[in-house]
């Protein structure tokens, strides 16, 4: 009851076009992003036309992005945002052993179902992933990146995620009795890991989210020296601090407080059924969310929050759960959505009514 209530009064508050991504008043902040998340033209070729559809930006993987679908995306009211793979280390440590995760047993870490990481100290990958940034901004006008797979290697999208202590490599080990000033004792590997676990936990924790936060950083400057009206956003994974003793920040190397000082914009990636959840976690973690960081719903300050939500059918999402999931992504300080995929979407005749009729009515 409570929650079609909320619905009913959202309705009614929700108010007039404006700024500089045409949102619509909800309240006391504005609905700045009705997004979608992958290339458009599965959307296209069933004759959509996003702004008839409400959608007002694309999310779309920066390996994909060409002249063309931005005009036409542009033409269509959309501004187009690039998510940037950062420590996706796939195809690339293949290639470069050197940038292959080694864990506590002082061996290649495995992948982790389909994601595999890359030592995100491992300075060759990061200059290789910062110059394809750099390519990337210069060529297109893009209106943010947002970074994705910003974490140490594991696995969050799942009911049950695969966690792997990283790395432990010569560059990892020396980067961090550096930073800290800490004598690592043992010869091999695994006597050097033990140690760290042991009797350096907290350190190794605190350096593991530095290094993020440094790789984060340099984004941002990267991004603000070449666009500097463009947003820097991040794909965030979806736990609170409670869950498994704040496993996103031990293991993944996740600081929310640090990283809320370099991104404007978080996009919890709240994969209700990918993760096991109900809809209603949805809106809880986005409320929790709203709670844990500072977040703003002003146009012009940061950081905002704009979650984004499962129609990918894995497992099925029907229609009418997607649309409570859109609806979920706009509670508590959330200034927007976007939903993984709009291919998905394209798919299904209920859930193209669905984000049709949600985004209409907050564009209206």
């Amino acid at each position: 009851m409570k929650f079609f209530m909320f619905i009913a009064a959202l309705l009614t508050v929700l108010a007039q076009e404006g700024l500089t991504q045409s949102g619509g008043s909800q309240g006391g902040k504005t609905v700045l992003i009705r997004g979608a998340y992958s290339h458009p033209k599965a959307f296209w070729d069933k004759g959509g036309k996003l702004n008839d559809y409400g959608v007002n930006a694309i999310f779309v993987h920066y390996g994909s992005i060409t002249e063309d679908m931005i005009a036409r995306a542009k033409a269509e009211g959309c501004q187009v945002f690039a998510e940037f793979a950062t420590l996706n280390g796939k195809g690339w440590v293949e290639q470069h052993p050197d940038a292959h995760p080694i864990n506590d047993k002082g061996e290649r870490a495995p992948a982790a179902t389909w994601f595999m990481g890359a030592c995100p100290t491992n300075k060759a990958f990061r200059e290789s992933r910062m110059q394809a940034l750099r390519e990337l901004l210069t060529k297109y006008d893009l209106a943010g990146i947002w970074m994705d797979y910003l974490h140490w290697h594991a696995q969050f999208e799942d009911p049950y995620p695969i966690f792997q202590k990283t790395c432990f490599n010569d560059s990892c080990l020396d980067g961090f009795q550096k930073a800290t000033g800490i004598a690592v004792k043992g010869t091999t590997t695994e006597e050097k890991a033990k140690d760290i676990l042991d009797h350096h936990a907290k350190a190794w924790e605190d350096w593991r989210c530095s290094v993020i936060v440094d790789w984060a950083t340099e984004i941002r400057g990267i991004v603000k020296s070449i666009r500097p009206n463009a947003l820097v956003g991040n794909y965030q994974a979806p736990w609170r601090d409670d869950e498994l003793g704040n496993v996103r920040r031990r293991c993944l190397g996740l600081d929310l407080d640090q990283l809320a000082k370099v991104v404007d914009v978080f996009s919890p990636m709240v994969y209700h059924g990918r993760c096991g959840m109900p809809p209603e976690w949805v809106r809880d973690y986005v409320e929790w969310f709203s709670k844990r960081v500072d977040i703003q719903t002003a146009p012009d300050r940061f950081p905002r929050l704009l979650p984004i939500v499962q129609a990918h059918d894995e497992p099925r999402i029907e229609p009418a759960e997607f649309e409570k999931v859109l609806r979920y992504g706009l509670a508590g300080k959330s200034t927007g959505v976007m939903m993984f995929t709009l291919g998905s979407v394209a798919q299904d005749d209920g859930k193209m009514a669905a984000m049709k009729k949600v985004y209409n009515e907050v564009k209206k």
